[in-house]
C-alpha cells in the first residue's frame, strides 16, 4: 500500500505548491537556485528523486501560474495519457495528476509567468491545459537534450544540460511583452480585484486589448490569472497552517467568505482544503 507522507510545499510541486505525495519510499526533494546566465527566465528549479519503488508515485498538479519544462528520467502517465521524458507545460488550470511506476530523477524548470512565447515562440493559449512533449516543437537541440539528460552521469550533469540548453533559447529569444511584464508581477504581489481593474487603467489600455495581450503571452484570461494567484497565496497559508479557521485564510486573501474560499479551491484541486489537510496528514 502507498504511504501518504506530507513534505514541505516549496519541495514537493511539480505546478503548485502541492506539499502532499503519494509514495511508497523515501523520496529526496530539494530546490536550486537557478544560475545567474537563467535567472531572468527561470524562477526556480525543483528535484525529486526516488531511487528505491514498490507501487505507484502519483504526484497531483495544481494550477500555479506559471509554464514549466519538466524531465523525468522514465515515461510516465499524465493523467490517462502517455507522459514523455521531456514535456512542455503551460498554464495548468484543471487539476491533473502525473503517475510514475519505477525509480526515477525528476527535474521541473518553473519559468517566469511570461516567457512562453519569446522563448518558445508559441502563443501561450495554445498550451493552455495542454502539456507537449518538447520535442514537437522543433527546438533546436531538444532531442539532442533528451538523449544527452537519459546518458546523463549525474543529477549535475543533468542540471548543466538544461541551463545550457535553455540559455540557448534566452540567446535566442524575443523581447517579452514589458506591459504582461509589468502586470503580472504587480497582480501575483496583490491579486485582488481592485489591483487588477488599477493594472489596466494604468496601462492605459482598453480590457479588451489588455485580455488578447494576456491570453497570447501567459495563455488565459488576465482575471483567471488573478484568481490562480490568490488561490496560490491561500495555498501556502494553508500548507504552512498559519491559521486558526478557514475564514481567517479566506478574508486575508480577498475572498468574500469562507465558502467563496472552498469554492475556488475546490475549482483548482477537486477537492476541499478539509480533505486536502486530512490527507496530508495520513500516515
Amino acid at each position: 500500500m502507498a504511504q501518504k507522507i506530507a513534505v514541505s510545499c516549496d519541495l514537493a510541486v511539480i505546478l503548485h505548491t502541492q506539499p502532499t505525495i503519494e509514495i511508497c519510499t523515501e523520496v529526496k526533494a530539494r530546490n536550486i537556485i537557478p544560475g545567474e546566465k537563467i535567472s531572468k527566465y527561470v524562477d526556480r528549479i525543483l528535484v525529486i528523486e526516488n531511487k528505491q519503488i514498490t507501487s505507484p508515485f502519483i504526484l497531483p498538479l495544481y494550477a500555479n501560474g506559471v509554464p514549466t519544462i519538466l524531465f523525468k528520467s522514465i515515461r510516465g502517465k499524465l493523467g490517462n495519457e502517455n507522459s514523455h521524458h521531456l514535456t512542455l507545460f503551460g498554464q495548468t488550470v484543471l487539476p491533473e495528476s502525473l503517475t510514475l511506476t519505477d525509480e526515477f530523477i525528476l527535474i521541473a524548470y518553473f519559468f517566469k509567468p511570461y516567457t512562453l512565447l519569446s522563448l518558445f515562440g508559441v502563443s501561450a493559449q495554445e498550451l493552455t491545459d495542454r502539456p507537449i512533449d518538447l520535442n514537437l516543437l522543433s527546438l533546436q537541440r531538444s532531442v539532442e537534450l533528451q538523449e544527452r539528460l537519459l546518458n546523463a552521469g549525474s543529477l549535475e550533469d543533468m542540471i548543466a544540460l538544461l541551463d545550457d540548453f535553455i540559455f540557448s533559447l534566452i540567446t535566442n529569444a524575443k523581447t517579452e511583452s514589458p506591459i504582461i511584464k509589468y502586470a503580472t508581477t504587480q497582480i501575483a504581489n496583490d491579486p485582488s480585484k481592485e489591483s487588477l481593474v488599477a493594472v489596466q487603467k494604468e496601462l492605459h489600455i482598453t480590457e479588451r486589448t489588455f485580455q488578447r495581450m494576456f491570453e497570447r503571452n501567459i495563455g488565459i484570461a488576465p482575471n483567471l490569472y488573478r484568481r490562480i494567484c490568490q488561490f496560490n497565496s491561500a495555498f501556502t497559508q494553508l500548507n504552512n497552517r498559519k491559521h486558526h479557521k478557514l475564514s481567517d485564510i479566506a478574508f486575508q486573501n480577498g475572498y468574500a467568505d469562507q465558502s467563496h474560499y472552498i469554492r475556488s479551491f475546490r475549482e483548482f484541486t477537486n477537492i476541499t482544503p478539509k480533505e486536502y489537510l486530512h490527507f496530508g496528514e495520513e500516515g
